[in-house]
């Protein structure tokens, strides 16, 4: 077992480099063609139960910068005041132009199941996608929701310093995305370079591969960022993937404030590097960060009866140079499962980086 925790994640990749680029995903395989025109005739689906965004309990300071952003004169709106004029077709084509972007969608909550996955422009400075609490993105179980990477036709010479687009997310729900067959991970959302933030939002029953040493995010997968992702009063529950049931990324620093993860599951088998005989995968059941020097703070949030085939049923976090450091502040850490590995004293926490995680004011507990 000792083996296996010294070499968990030796072969990550050091996000200096440049890092093999995830297929465009207009390159997907679309929708089986049929006569009948692509934007179907819409069906107000029942009302989904969704578990509300963030910890009530979570008393963290939000700076500044990971606030909201004001919406009130948008870009562009999604919808003419009803349901049937938010669709598919209007969501991707607000997300490629870019800008600030809200909803109209009717007085009742809204779910626009896509028929394409939404794909950030390059050459986009910023994109902001408000729900205002009432619009829910479905992948339909098929198919990603949105990707971002700097990477496919770049708009700067070094694709992964690349600050821009931001991307922020608010006031929104992200279910049933799937990006299951793709070796990139990112159930619901991919993000390469730029800046991603996430604000008030819900990101329920995602997936992605089920095996892969290396690969995950069932909600979020995040790469080549130069500022940390803020993820401010979410909620992440029901994920499902190779590794990080939640979130996942390489070389990225995160600050993580009065959210929830509950019921999140990495399934993978074999760990990383993958034993013998096995696909690999398995660990952190609800993040999952690898890399070199990155830090990771959370703080007024609770992690909860999450689970992991290997290591780390609520955290996995290995610094490969052990510069990495993982925080832990006014936090609740409890009934997270970890089957095949964890580090002594600090239940359902997988860590390999410099010194011991800074825990303060937490509870962490099987």
């Amino acid at each position: 077992m000792g083996v296996l925790f010294l070499n968990a994640c030796s072969t990550a990749p050091d996000p200096a480099s440049p890092l093999p680029s995830p297929a465009d995903p207009a390159s997907e395989a679309p929708a089986p063609p049929s006569a009948a025109p692509s934007v179907t005739p819409f069906k107000q689906a029942a009302p989904r139960a969704l578990p509300r965004p963030g910890n009530p309990g979570g008393k963290a300071p939000v700076p500044a910068e990971a606030r909201a952003v004001d919406t009130s004169r948008p870009t562009r709106v999604v919808g003419a005041g009803t349901a049937a004029s938010c669709t598919s077709d209007a969501v991707v084509d607000a997300v490629r132009d870019g800008g600030i972007v809200t909803f109209d969608c009717g007085t009742s909550p809204v779910t626009i199941t896509l028929t394409s996955t939404a794909t950030v422009r390059n050459a986009s400075s910023r994109l902001v996608l408000d729900g205002g609490g009432k619009v829910t993105l479905s992948g339909g179980g098929k198919r990603r929701i949105l990707y971002l990477n700097t990477c496919v036709k770049p708009s700067t010479s070094h694709c992964q310093d690349q600050n821009n687009p931001s991307l922020t997310l608010q006031n929104l729900a992200l279910v049933d995305g799937d990006s299951s067959g793709r070796p990139d991970g990112g159930g619901a959302v991919f993000a390469r370079g730029g800046h991603l933030t996430v604000i008030n939002s819900r990101f329920t029953d995602n997936q992605c591969d089920p095996t892969g040493p290396d690969l995950g995010g069932a909600a979020l997968r995040v790469l080549s960022q130069t500022r940390p992702v803020y993820v401010v009063n979410s909620t992440f529950t029901g994920g499902r993937c190779s590794n990080g049931g939640a979130l996942s990324s390489i070389g990225v620093s995160w600050v993580v404030l009065n959210s929830v993860f509950r019921d999140n599951t990495a399934i993978g088998r074999g760990a990383n590097p993958a034993k013998a005989g096995t696909p690999g995968g398995g660990s952190g059941g609800a993040l999952y960060m690898d890399g070199n020097s990155f830090q990771v703070t959370l703080a007024g949030t609770l992690v909860e009866k999450n689970s992991a085939r290997e290591g780390g049923g609520a955290v996995f976090f290995v610094s490969n140079d052990r510069t990495g450091t993982l925080t832990i502040k006014d936090s609740a850490l409890r009934s997270n499962t970890s089957t095949g590995f964890e580090t002594s004293g600090y239940p359902g926490i997988f860590f390999l980086g410099a010194g011991k995680p800074a825990v303060t004011g937490s509870t962490l507990k099987k």
